[in-house]
């Protein structure tokens, strides 16, 4: 697995989009997998103060070093992320990514993942990709894209602190 764009896109992503231009609408409703990367030239500047969204009372910023020491610097995606359906079926790629924008413009979570992203200057210049995937493989399938990450890399993507793993 190459962890480039063209790698991605070999791979079924599709969307491609900077968070700034993308519409929400465009993205499909199904569960699959979600992928961010730095567009080409990116240098990451730290914000003092995350953009994102408060969980549970607990500020999501963390000091420059901390975000510096989970920074990957020849790796052009920052995050893995999944879009299962959800315990009532109604969830999906759409409606994640939805959440995960709105996390990032200050609004409450329902988790936190990918919260480094939002600590980032310039984050709108981000892009999302997409992978349309059954909801029974997902699990399988993000913890085999972080494992192929830490093989190549040596550390999971910068905005992923939790690796994925396959219960059972």
């Amino acid at each position: 697995m190459q962890f480039t764009r063209k790698g991605l896109k070999d791979d079924g992503f599709a969307g491609f989009r900077s968070f700034q231009d993308l519409d929400v609408m465009r993205v499909p409703q199904g569960t699959g997998l979600f992928a961010v990367m730095a567009p080409e030239g990116f240098q990451p500047e730290f914000l003092k103060k995350n953009t994102a969204g408060v969980f549970k009372k607990k500020d999501p910023s963390l000091p420059e070093p901390a975000l510096a020491a989970e920074w990957v610097d020849a790796a052009a995606v920052l995050y893995l992320g999944k879009a299962g359906p959800g315990s009532k079926g109604n969830r999906g790629l759409r409606r994640q990514i939805q959440e995960f924008l709105d996390f990032g413009q200050g609004k409450p979570p329902g988790h936190w993942d990918g919260r480094l992203l939002w600590q980032l200057k310039d984050a709108g210049q981000l892009l999302l990709a997409w992978k349309e995937l059954p909801a029974e493989g997902l699990n399988k399938a993000e913890a085999e894209y972080h494992t192929a990450f830490i093989e190549e890399y040596g550390h999971l993507p910068f905005a992923n602190l939790v690796r994925a793993r396959v219960k059972g």
